[in-house]
C-alpha cells in the first residue's frame, strides 16, 4: 500500500470537493497503519440500459482506490431507480418499473469491469436492505430532516419557488442516498458535483447512527462533444463505452482541444506527470495537438474493445477521413428493388444509419447526408431503386445499397 501522501495525490486528480481532506488523511493513515483498506461507494442508478464515457469519471475515480489497494462498493440502485432522483430536475422524474431496473442493471454489471477488477469490486443493490425496512423505520428516516433543510437543495428550491411540484416521494431520495452509506459503512462516497446534497445527507445520518462520517468527493461533470452541456444520451453529445471501435476512436477525436487535456484528467490512466509533460510538449511545439488527441482516442477505444480493435479503428479513421477511403468494414444490405422511387429517410431507416425517419430528415436538413459523394439537402429526395449506391451519413456512417 502506497504512502498516505501517495494516495491522496491520486484520489484528489481531478476532484471538485474533499469533504474533509482531514478526514480522509486520517483514514487512508489508519488504512496504512492497520492494513485494512478503505470502503468506497459510488452508487447508480439503472435508469438506462448504457453507459457513457460521462458515468466512467466516477468509475474512473473508484479504480484508483483499487489500485491503491481499497475496497470498492459499486452500489446499483435498484431500490432508489424506482423512486427516480430529482438531481436537476424542474419537474418529478418519472419512476422506473421493476423490469425496467432488472434489466438495467444486468447491462451496468457487464459495462462496468471493463474499467474495474472484478476481483477487487463488490456490486450490491440497495433493495436488499432498502425494501426489509418497515413503515416505522421510514417515519424515523425522515423524522431527521427537516422541510427546510431538504428546501436548501437548489433544484427543490427553485421548483418551490417557481410553485412547481414537489412530490414527498422525491423527498425521501436523499434520505435513502443517505441511509445507503450507514448500511454499507462507508468510508467514502463518490459522486458528481451535482449529488453533494445527497452525499453529505450520508454523513450526517452516519453521525446520528454512530459511526464515523464518510468522506465526501465530488467529480465534475464531464462536457459532451460539443464542449459546453454535460455529457448527454438526450443531448446527443455522447461516447457510449458500448458504442463501436471506430465511433469511440472517432468521436474521441472530434473533441475541441480546449477540452482534450480535462477528458486525460478524468478518464485518462496516464499519471499526472505523463499528462503534464504531453501538455508542456505540445505548448512547446514538440508534438502536435492532433497527435495527442489521437493518443487518448487510442487509449479509450482499447479500453472498451482491446488492442486490437483499437488499432484497427486507428487505421479505419486515417484511410476513411485522411485518405478519403472507405471503411474496411463496410457494412450492405439488399433492398428490393421498384419502378418508383425510394424515399430518401425510409432508405437511410432501411439501411440502418438512423434511428427514425425524424433523425434521418434532421440529418439530411443538416447536409449530413450523402448518395455517392453527392450531399443531398432536401427531405423529400426520392432515390431510384435500381443498381447499387453508396450512402454516408454524418462523418462516420456507411452503408452500400444493392437493389435486387
Amino acid at each position: 500500500m502506497k504512502s498516505v501522501e501517495e494516495q491522496i495525490e491520486l484520489i484528489v486528480r481531478g476532484a471538485v470537493d474533499v469533504i474533509s481532506r482531514e478526514d480522509l488523511e486520517k483514514k487512508l493513515k489508519k488504512s496504512v497503519e492497520t492494513g485494512v483498506p478503505l470502503r468506497i461507494k459510488a452508487g447508480f442508478d439503472p435508469t438506462a440500459p448504457d453507459l457513457h464515457l460521462g458515468h466512467t469519471v466516477l468509475i474512473q475515480k473508484l479504480k484508483h482506490f483499487q489500485n491503491l489497494g481499497h475496497q470498492v462498493l459499486f452500489l446499483i440502485g435498484d431500490f432508489t431507480g424506482m423512486i427516480g432522483d430529482p438531481t436537476g430536475k424542474s419537474e418529478t422524474r418519472k419512476a422506473l418499473t421493476q423490469e425496467d431496473v432488472s434489466r438495467n442493471a444486468e447491462t451496468y454489471k457487464t459495462q462496468i469491469f471493463k474499467i474495474l477488477d472484478p476481483a477487487k469490486t463488490e456490486v450490491v443493490f440497495n433493495s436488499s436492505w432498502l425494501s426489509t425496512l418497515s413503515s416505522y423505520d421510514f417515519i424515523r428516516l425522515a423524522s431527521q430532516l427537516t422541510v427546510a433543510r431538504m428546501l436548501e437543495r437548489d433544484d427543490f428550491k427553485k421548483r418551490f419557488d417557481a410553485q412547481l411540484p414537489i412530490s414527498i416521494h422525491e423527498f425521501l431520495y436523499p434520505l435513502i442516498q443517505g441511509y445507503d452509506s450507514v448500511a454499507l459503512k462507508a468510508d467514502v462516497e463518490l459522486g458528481g458535483t451535482d449529488q453533494l446534497f445527497n452525499l453529505l445527507m450520508g454523513r450526517e445520518l452516519q453521525r446520528s447512527s454512530g459511526q464515523a462520517p464518510q468522506v465526501v468527493i465530488t467529480m465534475p461533470l464531464l462536457e459532451g462533444l460539443d464542449g459546453v452541456n454535460k455529457m448527454s444520451k438526450s443531448l446527443g453529445n455522447y461516447i457510449g463505452i458500448t458504442d463501436s471501435a471506430d465511433d469511440v476512436y472517432g468521436k474521441v477525436l472530434s473533441i475541441a482541444d480546449t477540452l482534450m487535456f480535462r477528458y486525460y484528467e478524468l478518464l485518462s490512466d496516464l499519471s499526472t506527470d505523463e499528462i503534464a509533460a504531453l501538455r508542456t510538449a505540445m505548448a512547446g511545439g514538440e508534438i502536435h495537438p492532433k497527435e495527442v488527441k489521437k493518443r487518448l482516442a487510442l487509449e479509450l477505444t482499447a479500453r472498451y474493445h482491446g488492442e486490437e480493435e483499437a488499432r484497427r479503428a486507428e487505421e479505419n479513421f486515417e484511410r476513411v477521413f485522411q485518405k478519403h477511403g472507405l471503411p474496411d468494414d463496410l457494412p450492405e444490405v439488399t433492398l428490393a428493388a421498384g419502378v418508383e422511387g425510394y424515399w430518401l429517410p425510409k432508405l437511410l431507416l432501411d439501411a440502418g444509419l438512423v434511428a427514425g425517419t425524424g433523425e434521418a430528415r434532421r440529418m439530411i436538413k443538416q447536409q449530413a447526408v450523402s448518395i455517392d459523394g453527392e450531399k443531398v439537402d432536401h427531405e423529400d429526395h426520392l432515390v431510384p431503386a435500381c443498381g447499387e449506391i453508396l450512402l454516408k451519413v454524418g462523418k462516420r456512417r456507411f452503408c452500400k445499397v444493392l437493389f435486387s
